[in-house]
């Protein structure tokens, strides 16, 4: 696990950051490591064909906290302290990745979370220029196949969580048209307008502005992200919806019964919406053990911050805690059990991936950072899914889905 800043601490801390890999010397028997996914040249060759896409990663946010002015790091090299560097995208052939600009939820409070999330999408903007012969930033559908023809990668920019709009629709109109092409509702915090999943609800789904907002995301064409948000935002945002909607980086609750996970009456509605669900690859919300470890923390968090004010007195506690909380790393099987469950339920076109790399501390076997997604591919074609499903589910849903909220805001604005 890298170390976080102690101003963030806590926050990070809700993004499951504090859990940690289990011994893997006698995992529980429904963790038990299948074998090793090998891969073969039309595992390959398909890579090649695809336009990968990923929901999700928090680069920017490890930018931020090394080096803001990228005078220290130089993507273009390996860094093993990230999952992701400029190699290991290229060896994975990742088309298209949306970054996120994520800020503590607690920035809310604080009266900073506007300002910090303009600077994070200021992070990404030149991260993209910093590298001109890698990244472009990508602003629609059309953007993303345009750029992988080039043979760079689109790049593209989420914001996650509703507190970074401070409760204005005028925020929300400019982080579009500075290039944020979908906004997570909430993140772990619950707002006046929104439930998250992981604290207690005041709107039992969405406030009347809630479903302002939603309107507005429609309008603009910027897709409405329901990962982090409770079951009840999950089904109200569908409802007001009029285009279909994403879960960034969330995996199937009845795999892994973890809060940041998706039910099976939620991908049910997914799938009449035309939605996708972007599996993330977190042990903490993909193995069962797992999200029974973790899925208390978001509580014991705050608990602990009350008790030991003092920074390092809370981190000792919190060290303390993840030994006693394990979460298993289950393995690139595992991650595909999450879309195998997603398709079954919803059906092959509502499922992506959203990594969450660099975001979470502990990963799965094979899937260790951003060069490995051509394992899934591999892992796919063992389950005898077809070379059209598999285009898919490694991107092709995601391009439909924009494709669908950008005609959609066309035809609102009519």
């Amino acid at each position: 696990m890298y170390q976080k800043s102690a101003a963030v601490a806590l926050t990070l801390l809700a993004l499951s950051f504090v859990a940690v890999a289990a011994d893997d010397k006698d995992p529980p028997k429904s963790t038990k490591a299948r074998e090793p996914v090998k891969l073969t040249d039309a595992a390959l060759q398909l890579q090649k064909e695809a336009i990968v896409i990923d929901g999700h990663n928090d680069l920017p946010w490890r930018l931020r906290e090394t080096d803001n002015e990228f005078r220290k790091i130089d993507l273009n090299k390996s860094i093993p302290d990230f999952h992701t560097d400029i190699p290991r995208l290229v060896k994975g052939r990742v088309g298209a990745q949306f970054w996120s600009a994520y800020v503590p939820a607690e920035t809310r409070k604080k009266g900073t979370a506007v300002r910090d999330t303009l600077e994070q999408i200021d992070v990404i903007r030149r991260m993209v220029k910093a590298y001109p012969d890698t990244f472009e930033l990508a602003l629609t559908a059309d953007d993303i196949v345009r750029i992988r023809k080039k043979g760079k990668i689109a790049s593209l920019i989420g914001v996650e969580g509703g507190h970074s709009i401070d409760d204005s629709l005028g925020v929300l109109r400019m982080l579009y048209e500075l290039g944020v092409r979908y906004m997570t509702l909430t993140h772990s915090e619950t707002l006046d307008w929104a439930d998250s999943a992981t604290d207690k609800p005041k709107s039992n789904g969405l406030s009347d502005f809630g479903e302002q907002v939603v309107r507005e995301m429609n309008r603009l064409g910027m897709l409405v992200d329901i990962s982090h948000v409770s079951p009840a935002t999950m089904k109200h945002a569908l409802r007001v919806t009029k285009a279909p909607l994403i879960a960034s980086h969330s995996s199937a609750f009845a795999l892994a019964e973890h809060p940041r996970n998706v039910p099976d009456d939620v991908l049910k509605e997914v799938a009449k919406n035309g939605g996708v669900v972007m599996v993330n690859f977190f042990p903490g919300f993909i193995t069962p053990e797992g999200a029974r470890a973790s899925r208390d923390m978001f509580q014991a968090a705050r608990e602990l911050k009350a008790k030991y004010p003092d920074e390092k007195e809370f981190q000792a506690a919190l060290k303390e805690w993840t030994k006693e909380h394990p979460v298993p790393s289950g393995s690139v099987h595992t991650v595909v059990d999450h879309i195998e469950h997603i398709i079954k339920v919803a059906g092959i076109d509502n499922v992506g991936l959203g990594s969450d790399y660099d975001g979470i501390p502990s990963v799965p076997k094979q899937l260790e950072d951003v060069s490995c997604y051509p394992y899934i591919t591999q892992e796919l074609l063992n389950r005898g899914y077809s070379k059209e499903d598999i285009l898919k589910i490694l991107g092709g849903n995601l391009l439909r889905v924009m494709r669908r909220v950008e005609e959609v805001a066309r035809e609102i604005k009519k």
